[in-house]
């Protein structure tokens, strides 16, 4: 597999998730009317993309492994969009009480979150079931790393850093600020970014193997794309720098103050 091929993987992997997260904020900002249709909308390319990645399964070519990852991505999607636009979320729907602390605010804030990261969990164990001893997985993989850096993150800033955002949250969602927490990092940090590491430089090496076939090699570049941009992500949260700037396109109304935004 040539060089070009792979970075031609990467290209399309960031931007695939810079256009789709700032469609998802576009839709999410328009009229609460319009969300039906939104979610509508998402759930048809979600059924559609959950049956590419069944018949897609046994496709051992480098289109194989772009379709089953973008059919992964789109079912993602539709999951960011229905959390965002308030369909799927938590029972708890207040915000955290200021003598919260320890325990007790963790439960508080898992309980705005549990349906969704619920519905997340299921749903990564439905692509590996539907999919399950087929040649091509890289559906399945690409949405496990997307649940477990969402993860990562979320437990990240529940726990503290120096830099953040809620600037993704619609107004229905501001609540959810509260119960994060900006100071220095935790013992977790710097073992979600050593694990990231470790997990992309596995993909690299995979992906640039010389004896790696032409799907091999562009499945695991976009894995190793996807993991890579996990790392930036959670790199976000410790320099100040401001990422929110890249979706201005989509969210025009929306303040972009200092920090970055809140993973996705």
């Amino acid at each position: 597999m040539t060089l070009p091929a792979i970075g031609a993987a990467v290209i399309y992997t960031v931007m695939f998730w810079w256009v789709s997260t700032g469609v998802i904020l576009w839709l999410d900002r328009l009229p609460r009317t319009t969300h039906r249709w939104s979610l509508i909308g998402a759930s048809a390319v979600a059924a559609l993309a959950v049956f590419g990645l069944i018949a897609n399964d046994a496709t051992l070519t480098p289109m194989g492994a772009v379709l089953s990852f973008s059919c992964a991505l789109a079912v993602w999607g539709w999951h960011e969009l229905s959390f965002l636009t308030g369909l799927i979320t938590g029972p708890r729907t207040t915000r955290c009480p200021p003598d919260a602390k320890g325990w007790r605010r963790f439960r508080l804030a898992a309980s705005t979150l549990i349906y969704h990261e619920s519905a997340l969990v299921l749903t990564a164990g439905l692509l590996f079931a539907v999919t399950w001893g087929a040649p091509n997985q890289i559906g399945a993989w690409t949405f496990i790393i997307l649940l477990v850096s969402r993860l990562s993150a979320k437990l990240n800033i529940f726990l503290g850093v120096p830099n953040f955002s809620d600037v993704f949250f619609p107004d229905h969602l501001r609540y959810l600020g509260s119960y994060l927490r900006k100071s220095g990092v935790s013992a977790l940090f710097p073992i979600s970014l050593a694990a990231g590491c470790a997990l992309a430089a596995a993909e690299a090496v995979r992906a640039l193997h010389p004896g790696a076939a032409a799907f091999e090699a562009v499945g695991f570049s976009l894995l190793f794309a996807l993991t890579a941009l996990a790392i930036v992500e959670h790199a976000f949260m410790v320099l100040p720098v401001a990422d929110t700037a890249l979706w201005r396109w989509a969210m025009p109304a929306a303040k972009t103050p200092d920090g970055p935004a809140l993973d996705l």
